[in-house]
């Protein structure tokens, strides 16, 4: 018998309280809205184990058409948590790294929409410029710009 095996990672979801502006943050740093819509009712709210639910949904792409990033509003329930601000050693926290190119160009379009930058922008390894910003929300995000030929893997143990 066959063992069964992952396939591949569709989304990475992200509850946000304006979508508008997450929709603007992460078209300017290079996603394409690929569809914005309502998913409401008991079958929706059947699989997230919240019962009748009414949520506003936008699912971004990436240029290359392999990653999505799912952006919702809950309109009902109401949300009863807020982790936008919680540090990078949180438990659960959440961060979405991108592989960008002219990162300091990318930056100073981001902080425009709102951006921070989280530390500092660091050499790792000579194989990556990177950095953490916090976009619209508080939502973290990775930006690393790769610098030479030699990948993560030729660093990292396993």
């Amino acid at each position: 018998m066959a063992k069964n095996k992952l396939v591949r990672m569709d989304n990475v979801g992200i509850v946000v309280e304006s979508l508008d502006e997450a929709i603007a943050f992460f078209e300017e740093l290079g996603m394409t809205l690929e569809g914005r819509a309502n998913v409401a009712g008991e079958w929706a709210g059947s699989v997230t184990g919240l019962g009748n639910q009414n949520v506003e949904v936008a699912m971004m792409i990436t240029p290359d058409g392999n990653s999505r990033l799912e952006l919702s509003r809950f309109i009902s329930p109401d949300v009863i948590a807020d982790h936008r601000n919680a540090p990078v050693n949180a438990l659960g926290y959440l961060r979405v790294m991108f592989a960008v190119t002219n990162l300091d160009e990318l930056l100073e379009r981001l902080y425009k929409k709102g951006a921070e930058l989280v530390g500092e922008v660091v050499n790792y390894a000579d194989i990556y410029k990177l950095c953490y910003i916090r976009g619209p929300e508080g939502i973290l995000i990775g930006l690393a710009e790769q610098l030479g030929t030699k990948d993560v893997k030729d660093v990292l143990e396993k």
